[in-house]
């Protein structure tokens, strides 16, 4: 990629952030209604979807991205980027071939019979061809694009600047964002699928893992011609798992099939260790034998061992009612920032898992369910990305399940298979299990009972709190937003003078625009001290 296509990326990436972010404050200046500002974001996200287009590459992988990330951005920006297709147009031919030369340090002929030079498969990082080995195995020939690494780079880097933008300037929302975290994290995701090398490490541990299963093919990988960007393995011929017209024509039980990759997937949820992160049907194929097929490893999340004691810890202080140990666990787990109010996230905990319908009838219980909803939301709690890549590769497959087996419960399809993964764990769960059984409100009938009195005290007192909270946060804000409004006529007025060519008036608008600059830095020093003090 030249010098200048790379600015013009730039270029591109950074002035539609700054847009963003621009257009963003001036509807809360304005203090447009919710409905006018959930529009507005359904115009950037189509906006941004155009530029993911346009400029293909690493962004669309972003795109992808931030479409899991519902926790964080606004429902409406969410929806018009949720189904983005990863699939751009393929490179030319000699291009790809001077990549595999490049790679394998010699001639296509000296390490295959031949390949194909029509792409079966054109992806924004890698393209996918057919070829045959020596002794005339087909295989699936897996090569990064030309100019991928110098995009990522442009990308990064743009990427960087936009967060430094953000984190200082953007209107951060009330349950805030760790937009370096976030960065981190899409970088991670990123740099392991550009490295195919680790891809083939990942299906050679998948394939160990599973071997005992019958029903189940992982493609060989040939670790001879494998590079970081070239990726061969055997070649399967599958269709997709949801085209259900194949399944009936090779009269393939649904009902075994989808128990099948149940079977699959469960240990990869519920045990430490990695997970397919991307299971949708062009990944999870299906064999006219009713073999199932799983490809492409290049996203994976993965739960460490720590990752599955603090779950279970997790659960059982849930269930015996330790709420302060559910929020320790919680912080240890990454769901909460450091910002967060740890006593009054246990104690909206405690309220959403005591409240008893029934005995609190006399109550607005909608009114209050809504209003704790909102003081959640304003709390600084961010889900780490391995745990929405986990919630979203089990909603991935229920789809799955659900298209092969439409008029059946799902419960009824994971049944046997949770059963049987119960029965082989290595958990104690029947001790987790009475564990449970103690703390239901049978055995503890006067403890809940105090708590019912006490309720309405509780969610009065927390209330006041954080109506305080809010009032000292806006005021913060507030004037944020004057000295950003400041800064900004401050820079018109640079330019203007600029352009007409006025000392007098260049110089009072950068007098301004430094004024505003050190009022939005002070402003912001004053709010970041005040967060760990507040109660």
């Amino acid at each position: 990629m030249n010098a200048n296509r790379k600015l013009f990326r730039m270029w591109k990436v950074i002035t539609f952030a700054i847009s963003v972010v621009i257009r963003v404050y001036w509807y809360r200046i304005c203090k447009k209604s919710p409905s006018e500002k959930e529009e507005l974001w359904g115009r950037i996200g189509k906006q941004f979807r155009k530029t993911l287009f346009e400029l293909e590459g690493l962004l669309i992988k972003v795109g992808q991205f931030l479409s899991i990330r519902a926790d964080l951005l606004p429902n409406s920006f969410i929806k018009q980027i949720e189904d983005l297709v990863d699939q751009v147009p393929p490179s030319p031919w000699e291009e790809i071939e001077k990549v595999l030369e490049k790679e394998w340090d010699g001639k296509l002929k000296d390490k295959l019979h031949s390949i194909d030079p029509n792409v079966v498969a054109s992806a924004s990082i890698g393209e996918v061809y057919r070829g045959k080995l020596k002794d005339g195995t087909d295989v699936a020939v897996k090569v990064q694009r030309p100019t991928i690494q110098s995009i990522v780079k442009t990308d990064f880097r743009s990427l960087s600047i936009i967060i430094w933008f953000v984190r200082h300037f953007a209107p951060v929302p009330k349950r805030f964002i760790d937009f370096k975290r976030l960065y981190q994290e899409l970088k991670q995701v990123i740099e392991r699928e550009l490295d195919f090398q680790k891809e083939m490490e990942t299906a050679n541990q998948f394939r160990q893992r599973f071997e005992s299963l019958d029903g189940l093919k992982i493609p060989k990988v040939y670790p001879e011609l494998c590079t970081s960007q070239v990726l061969v393995m055997e070649w399967v011929d599958a269709v997709r798992t949801t085209d259900v017209h194949f399944i009936d024509q090779h009269k393939i039980n649904r009902d075994q099939l989808a128990e099948r990759l149940f079977r699959v997937f469960l240990p990869q949820w519920l045990e430490a260790g990695i997970f397919h992160a991307d299971p949708h049907a062009g990944n999870v194929l299906i064999k006219s034998d009713g073999t199932l097929v799983l490809l492409d490893f290049g996203m994976v999340g993965e739960i460490s061992k720590n990752d599955a004691v603090n779950f279970q810890s997790l659960l059982e202080a849930i269930l015996l009612k330790n709420y302060p140990r559910s929020i320790e666990i919680l912080m240890n787990l990454g769901f909460l920032l450091p910002e967060a109010d740890t006593k009054v996230v246990a104690k909206l905990l405690e309220e959403a898992l005591t409240f008893n319908l029934a005995d609190l009838k006399d109550m607005d219980i909608f009114a209050v369910k809504k209003e704790m909803n909102e003081m959640v939301k304003s709390l600084p709690i961010q889900v780490p990305t391995r745990f929405i890549f986990l919630g979203r590769s089990f909603v991935t497959v229920e789809g799955i399940l659900r298209a092969l087996c439409p008029t059946k419960e799902i419960i009824k399809i994971m049944e046997p298979a949770f059963k049987d993964w119960l029965n082989h764990s290595q958990t104690n769960k029947w001790k987790l299990i009475l564990k449970w059984i103690q703390s239901q409100p049978v055995f503890q009938m006067f403890h809940t009972i105090s708590d019912l009195v006490h309720i309405p005290e509780k969610y009065l007192e927390m209330k006041e709190t954080q109506q305080q909270r809010e009032l000292t946060f806006t005021i913060f804000e507030n004037q944020k937003k004057q000295a950003f409004t400041l800064g900004v006529f401050g820079l018109i007025g640079v330019f203007l003078g600029v352009y007409v060519g006025d000392q007098m008036i260049w110089i009072g608008s950068v007098v301004i625009l430094g004024a505003s600059i050190l009022a939005y830095a002070v402003c912001s020093r004053k709010q970041k001290k005040w967060f760990p003090k507040r109660k």
